[in-house]
């Protein structure tokens, strides 16, 4: 794999391999702690300057240090399934000693129709409101100010495949670097091509997984090719552009990550530069914005998250109606959970990706009890938290922690429902802004 210094166009790997370039970005605007982040290959680096604000990493790095600081979650009930455990994040506000927060809830949405019918003036603003309000604001504010550039490391590696590579061979090098994405590139166009990710691998699986003849010999096509049985992810943005028009395309897009593409120059050709995430830019905003201790308001009262037709699964579910489930459904994990509906564990699209790796596609037979035993050891469990806990909390969570996505349950562990960074930033980007002068 070949080097390239940052503002090098970011060229096409060869045939059947994949590229990594080394981008150095010595700018003293842009210099930031490093964490090795397996969504896109960023790995950690020496330490360099501090810059004015606050890096995530750097955060992560003092907060480890604390005595009795552990990066995952505190003590929950023991997982029954194999490979994860159920544990609420220990610095999650403790529920509070009042009734149930849905029924609560659905009181309040009650008596706000009963007012509608009667043509009653609207209730005031609460001074909890308006702090709510002026947390969101300064978010976005903070967002339109700053760039992609800001958020990336000193020092990373990008590993970026040519449309050409073949799919044992591009699965194989993702599993090797630890990352479940990666950026794809046109040799013969020479220009950004899309990005690839876990879910294209997903959906090859199940499309190929219906046709077993052409299945077998799904190792022997090309990522543009197998790919192709669903369109792959072309949005991507440049990196001198606000984050804020970041997150807008993303929530356009309904995708996860995107990649930062600028122009050459001279060439006048695409150069890929690196690849952003929700985490990435929610942990950001979470070292970087103090006003974010200001969203007090519970889960119970926001229009956020998902609790109607919440997909789940058993410990004996096959493992190809849970990817069925995720492709349908469009969503990264689904949670397993007992008779009673009591939470063990999530089963995520990356699990998949263990599943398959080496080519090897006999574990999909397999049921998620005996997939979940193939996790990694230093899988950290899951994150919970209940409808009384706040945005201001969870956003310590993802401060502290490597969260994508938190289990709402109740106060035996029933889950209630599912909150997802993509449902995050949608709310922080969205509500109220029409209010706004």
């Amino acid at each position: 794999m070949s080097e390239v210094a940052a503002g090098e166009a970011a060229g096409p790997a060869t045939n059947d391999t994949s590229q990594a370039t080394e981008q150095q970005e010595q700018d003293q605007e842009h210099k930031h702690a490093q964490e090795q982040d397996p969504e896109h290959g960023h790995e950690r680096q020496p330490e360099g300057e501090v810059p004015q604000e606050k890096q995530p990493e750097q955060e992560e790095q003092q907060l480890q240090q604390q005595p009795g600081h552990q990066a995952s979650t505190s003590n929950g009930p023991v997982a029954l399934g194999p490979g994860g455990f159920v544990a609420p994040s220990s610095y999650l506000r403790a529920r509070t000693p009042s009734g149930s927060a849905v029924q609560t809830q659905r009181h309040i949405q009650e008596q706000g129709t009963e007012l509608e019918q009667l043509h009653l003036p609207p209730q005031p603003v609460s001074a909890l409101d308006r702090e709510q309000a002026e947390g969101l604001r300064a978010i976005r504010e903070f967002l339109k100010i700053r760039t992609s550039y800001d958020i990336l490391p000193l020092s990373f590696r990008l590993i970026v495949f040519d449309t050409s590579v073949l799919v044992k061979k591009s699965l194989s090098i993702l599993l090797q670097n630890g990352i479940v994405s990666a950026p794809l590139w046109d040799s013969e166009s020479s220009a950004f091509a899309g990005l690839l990710t876990t879910f294209d691998y997903i959906n090859v699986i199940q499309y190929y997984w219906q046709n077993p003849d052409a299945f077998k010999e799904i190792d022997k096509f090309q990522v543009e090719k197998a790919i192709g049985v669903d369109p792959i992810e072309t949005v991507s943005i440049h990196p001198d552009k606000p984050l804020y028009e970041a997150c807008r395309r993303m929530l356009v897009s309904r995708a996860r990550r995107i990649p930062l593409v600028a122009t050459d120059d001279e060439t006048n050709r695409d150069m890929i530069i690196s690849v952003v995430t929700q985490y990435r830019i929610l942990k950001f905003v979470a070292v970087n914005v103090k006003e974010t201790q200001m969203l007090r308001k519970p889960l119970s009262s926001l229009n956020l998250g998902t609790y109607d037709d919440v997909a789940s699964a058993h410990m004996d579910t096959p493992v190809m109606d849970v990817i069925h489930m995720l492709v349908k459904k469009g969503i990264s994990s689904v949670p397993i959970v007992d008779k009673e509906g009591v939470v063990l564990n999530v089963f995520e699209a990356v699990d998949v990706i263990t599943l398959i790796k080496g080519g090897i596609y006999d574990d999909l037979s397999l049921n998620i009890g005996d997939a979940l035993l193939k996790r990694s050891e230093e899988f950290a469990g899951i994150y919970t938290c209940s409808l009384d806990d706040r945005l201001e909390t969870i956003f310590d969570t993802i401060r502290k922690s490597r969260v994508h996505r938190l289990v709402i349950i109740d106060e035996e562990y029933h889950l209630k429902g599912v909150l997802t960074l993509s449902d995050i930033l949608e709310y922080i980007l969205l509500e109220g802004e029409g209010d706004e002068p």
